[in-house]
């Protein structure tokens, strides 16, 4: 499995060889027409990126998650999935280190694991995705989109617990 990766570079440096393409120009061809829309997403990703860390490190997102748990909680949700579900759609690398530490306590192949792996995968990083894609075309008001992505969270989070339970774990 981990060989896949190095040999699908091998194979498109052959294909590119046998159709006798100048990969490095192409490379470094692709590298400058991205610049731009680097130099357009840069400032909202830098943004977002400090308020997530403000929010962690000051304690709000802690202090949120133990205001907002006991109602999730009431509408069935696990309390050891509120803290993966509130943290999703900030950061994927966060919402990662938390699956792994609901392996690590309840273990991979428990209810909390598949509903926690099940909900990670039918979830998004919303406002990470927003500000690359969104700044990236330069829109400053996204009007419904938020509203919307936070609806499908929902959905995809409650049909992980629905899926979960289905699956009899």
């Amino acid at each position: 499995m981990s060989l896949i990766l190095p040999c699908l570079i091998v194979f498109l440096l052959i294909y590119a060889y046998i159709k006798k393409a100048d990969v490095y120009s192409a490379f470094i061809s692709g590298a400058l027409e991205a610049l731009p829309m680097l130099y357009k997403t840069l400032p909202s990703m830098c943004a977002m990126m400090a308020a997530l860390s403000l929010l962690r490190k000051s304690g709000a997102m802690e202090a949120f998650t133990g205001a907002v748990s006991p109602a999730l909680q009431k509408a069935g949700m696990p309390g050891e999935l509120v803290p993966l579900f509130l943290l999703r759609p900030f950061s994927g690398s966060a919402a990662l280190a938390l699956l792994r530490d609901i392996f690590d306590t309840c273990g991979a192949d428990s209810f909390m694991g598949v509903a926690a792996s099940v909900m990670l995968g039918s979830t998004e990083t919303i406002f990470y995705t927003m500000s690359v894609y969104l700044g990236s075309i330069g829109v400053t008001k996204p009007r419904y989109c938020i509203a919307a992505s936070l609806g499908a969270a929902i959905v995809g989070a409650a049909s992980a617990l629905v899926l979960a339970r289905m699956a009899g774990v």
